[in-house]
């Protein structure tokens, strides 16, 4: 039993680890859509279908969810923020929340980034856990965390290996969005975004920070699809 809270612990805590290592050439390569995480062959990761494939990213649409999530944390790194998440999610999937019930450990672990106005100003993080579809019809809430339904919901990916760090995730980001531009998904992308509270982009980590092979992490850019198609039939 120690084992497995190890385990669940060291998944855990690669999502919020200010590693210095160097990112490994395993995995997802430099950047686009090239494999399913192997973290879900072993545990439980939302589901979803790809209704399209492009360059360098996909368009999946992700089927109803349940996320915990911290309150807004402001920082200039999403690793820093990333280390004040990990105690409050490691506590809560420990029992530490409502029914004092433990949960099993999911993947990915998303950091939902608004990004500040300038370089040595705090940026916004919102971190969530997948919460498992066992629990979610009970699913409890805890102090200082939140509960998020997402309902059907689209999203647009792009794949990066490696460790997640900061001099990264923006970078691949932009290299999300000049892959979608002048798609038909940018138009529902940039009204989904428009609004000054929304994220602009979400990080979706998969690995344990033992894991030096076939890492995987994502870029997520979600969108409302259907209001879009809505708006323009009027």
């Amino acid at each position: 039993m120690a084992a497995f809270h190890l385990f669940k612990l060291s998944i855990l805590v690669s999502l919020f680890s200010a590693s210095t290592l160097l990112a490994n050439k395993g995995g997802a390569g430099a950047g686009g859509v090239a494999v399913f995480p192997p973290t879900c062959d072993r545990i439980e990761c939302p589901t979803y279908d790809v209704i399209h494939t492009g360059t360098d990213f996909e368009i999946r649409r992700y089927n109803s969810s349940m996320w915990i999530s911290t309150q807004p944390i402001d920082d200039i790194s999403l690793v820093d923020a990333g280390k004040i998440a990990f105690f409050q999610l490691f506590d809560y999937i420990q029992g530490k929340n409502d029914n004092n019930e433990k949960i099993e450990m999911t993947a990915p672990v998303i950091s939902e980034v608004k990004p500040s106005d300038g370089p040595f100003c705090a940026s916004s993080f919102v971190v969530s856990f997948f919460v498992p579809t066992k629990n979610q019809a009970t699913a409890p809430s805890a102090k200082g965390l939140n509960l998020q339904k997402w309902g059907l919901t689209y999203v647009a990916v792009r794949q990066f290996s490696g460790f997640a760090m900061d001099d990264d995730v923006g970078q691949q980001a932009a290299a999300l969005y000049s892959s979608i531009e002048g798609t038909l998904w940018s138009e529902a992308i940039d009204k989904s975004h428009s609004a000054k509270d929304s994220a602009e982009y979400i990080v979706a980590q998969y690995n344990s920070p033992f894991e030096f092979k076939n890492r995987v992490n994502e870029i997520w850019l979600t969108f409302d699809m259907e209001a879009t198609l809505l708006a323009a039939a009027v």
